[in-house]
């Protein structure tokens, strides 16, 4: 037990100065009206009232918590069919389906979101191929289009490895016990594979929706300045506007975000796990 105990302080000294301080600095700014100065701490809950009593900040909460459960919502329906026909195959087909899934997730995220916008623009890919064959043209960029595009895009990986993770781990002995039992596939579906696959989902929702509502790039770029998210607000609030304080406050308000909704999906994944 000391010898765990010792090859464990280097991560928790590592996790105290990368984590909690920073953590903890955010919270002094939000909390405060003034510099970093401790002599000159004084405790306000304004930049909160400020957040939540203003029309323009509440219009950018909601329009985070739209994009993000839209974009949850398509990777599930996207991802699932995804996931159970990749754990539907030999061993070695799935591991190269799951490759080609993930390779573009070697990629940076910047990189990935520049080449959407080459496709979606006014004089990109698509655009281009409908003025060749006689029709016109389509608002694809700075649409809630590309921004959910770019979502699902980004984030389907996580949805689908998640899902392909609970699938291949299932006893497929209970799916022969189904079929003895005179079950159809989709009764089998229905009642053996879809339940046994909900921790899968739930902890898919979790990485997908979690990045989803606090991203700041793929609005940035594919929204346009018109399409001002959470991450997009603290970005500006911290490197534009210069407002610290406020823009801790709005960390803050998105780490409780975060941390609730890991508590809902850690507790929908216990109820599962019970059935």
């Amino acid at each position: 037990m000391n010898s765990f105990s010792k090859m464990a302080k280097p991560y928790i000294l590592w996790a105290a100065f990368f984590i909690v301080f920073p953590m903890l600095l955010v919270m002094f700014y939000a909390f405060t009206q003034t510099g970093g100065d401790v002599a000159k701490f004084s405790f306000t809950l304004k930049h909160f009232i400020k957040f939540f009593t203003e029309k323009a900040f509440l219009e950018v909460l909601f329009l985070s918590f739209r994009i993000a459960l839209i974009t949850t919502l398509l990777c599930i329906i996207i991802g699932y069919p995804m996931a159970y026909f990749i754990s539907r195959q030999d061993e070695k087909i799935q591991t190269l389906l799951i490759l080609l899934i993930t390779i573009p997730m070697w990629i940076n995220l910047l990189v990935r979101t520049y080449a959407w916008i080459g496709i979606l623009q006014d004089t990109g890919l698509i655009n281009t191929f409908l003025e060749s064959i006689g029709l016109p043209k389509i608002k694809l960029i700075y649409t809630d289009f590309a921004v959910i595009l770019g979502m699902v895009y980004n984030f389907l990986p996580f949805m689908v490895i998640q899902i392909y993770t609970s699938l291949s781990k299932m006893d497929k002995s209970l799916l022969q016990a189904s079929e003895d039992l005179g079950a159809t596939p989709f009764q089998t579906f229905r009642k053996v594979v879809f339940p046994l696959s909900i921790p899968g989902v739930i902890a898919g929702i979790t990485l997908v929706f979690l990045p989803a509502i606090s991203t700041f790039v793929i609005p940035q770029f594919l929204g346009g300045g018109q399409y001002v998210m959470l991450g997009t607000l603290v970005e500006t609030q911290f490197l534009k506007a210069g407002e610290w304080h406020f823009g801790s406050a709005i960390s803050t308000i998105m780490a409780v975000i975060i941390i609730a909704s890991m508590y809902i999906t850690k507790k929908l994944d216990k109820e599962a796990g019970e059935r």
